[in-house]
């Protein structure tokens, strides 16, 4: 085991211990957003509701994924009843609501926040007219008279402010330091009705929790007629689609996939250093020309052919003086002594007799002998050097 893995398992170590103290010492937190889906076990969710859905509504709702307007544009239902619980629709959709409500529909409408053309049609205003801490909504029917159900969380205080006097009041909203305020009310429109009802707190799962709401809840439906209804929401009640859903909805499970990513981050960060490949040594190029002069020269050595070897001499010597010395090599005579011997700085008795052994390497027929080789190659070296 290298240092540096023991250093990841050290720090791992330290993450998973903090992360188990955290864990334990946790104390759950309650989400009291008021979030109305139906497919959240919180406080102010629909879960409890969207499960008791059709024993309320005796096994005849059905749920409409379409908004209203795109929905009755391409169906043609017979009078029916329409429930709307907290949704934010568009003024076309409550148009169409408006228009099947007075061809002889009813319209279940429990919503804090209706678009004003649309309540001023109707027959009623909506405002805040108490900010106590506790509500209680009661209905005035006297064959209701028990029922009732405490808001006792987060009331939202808004009530029907300016009603038609045509307008039934069937609940009231009971505040402590405030005058009660309409909070159920049925209007009459066309052939049909709206049943509108101010606060939607009644129907989460915080007050369903208790049997007696739900009593309330029953005698609030209880005013819609014995038909078919059907519930527009804009709120997803489906599970998300989202490959991560199940992990995300278990705590252990989340906490171990961001342990998990985290942990990849650390040994990302850690190895980021750039790793120095070894290089490899590779040896120079070796300069084979001189061994390939060297075993020219012992070969020429060996068969004693002094004169081959003066000549070729001489041939790398005039080739030298033409390249560098930009001097003409077609004729050896005086004047190419002196060019020689101006242009080297050597004596003129070395030129002469380096050019008499140049001549007789160039001769053919010429005797030679080992020391005319040694003699002319020292002679040769020594002038360009």
């Amino acid at each position: 085991m290298n240092k540096t893995f023991k250093i990841y398992a050290v720090i791992f170590a330290i993450i998973l211990a903090v992360i188990a103290l955290l864990e334990i010492n946790k104390k759950e937190v309650t989400d009291w957003r008021k979030n109305f889906e139906t497919s959240r076990k919180s406080p102010f969710g629909l879960y409890i509701f969207d499960h008791e859905a059709k024993f309320l509504f005796k096994d005849k709702l059905r749920k409409i994924s379409e908004n209203p307007y795109d929905y009755y544009e391409n169906s043609d239902e017979k009078p029916h009843n329409i429930f709307v619980l907290e949704s934010e629709l568009d003024y076309e959709s409550w148009t169409k609501i408006m228009d099947e409500v007075t061809k002889g529909s009813d319209a279940m409408i429990i919503n804090q926040h209706i678009p004003k053309d649309i309540s001023d049609s109707i027959g009623f205003y909506t405002s805040n007219f108490s900010y106590s801490e506790s509500n209680v909504l009661k209905l005035t029917d006297k064959k209701f008279s028990n029922s009732f159900v405490k808001i006792d969380k987060f009331p939202g205080g808004r009530g029907f402010t300016f009603i038609k006097p045509e307008i039934e009041i069937l609940g009231k909203i009971i505040s402590e330091g405030s005058e009660d305020q309409a909070g159920f009310i049925k209007a009459k429109f066309g052939k049909g009705h709206f049943y509108v009802h101010s606060e939607p707190l009644f129907l989460t799962n915080y007050y369903l929790m208790k049997r007696e709401n739900v009593h309330y809840a029953q005698d609030v439906f209880s005013y819609l007629p014995d038909r078919e209804t059907l519930w527009f929401s804009d709120k997803k009640s489906e599970k998300s689609q989202f490959f991560m859903r199940f992990i995300f909805s278990n705590p252990a499970l989340k906490y171990a996939w961001w342990l998990l990513l985290g942990g990849m981050l650390l040994f990302i960060f850690f190895n980021a250093k750039r790793k120095q490949r070894i290089v490899p040594v590779i040896d120079p190029l070796k300069n084979s020309s001189v061994d390939f002069v060297k075993s020219i020269g012992n070969l020429y050595m060996q068969e004693g052919d002094f004169h081959e070897m003066m000549a070729k001499k001489a041939q790398y010597f005039l080739h030298k003086v033409r390249i560098d010395l930009l001097i003409d090599t077609q004729n050896l005579d005086d004047e190419f002594a002196k060019k020689l011997q101006l242009k080297t700085g050597r004596s003129e008795d070395k030129i002469n007799e380096a050019i008499i052994l140049i001549r007789k390497a160039q001769d053919p027929y010429a005797s030679v002998m080992k020391e005319d080789l040694l003699r002319m190659n020292e002679l040769l070296d020594e002038i360009l050097k």
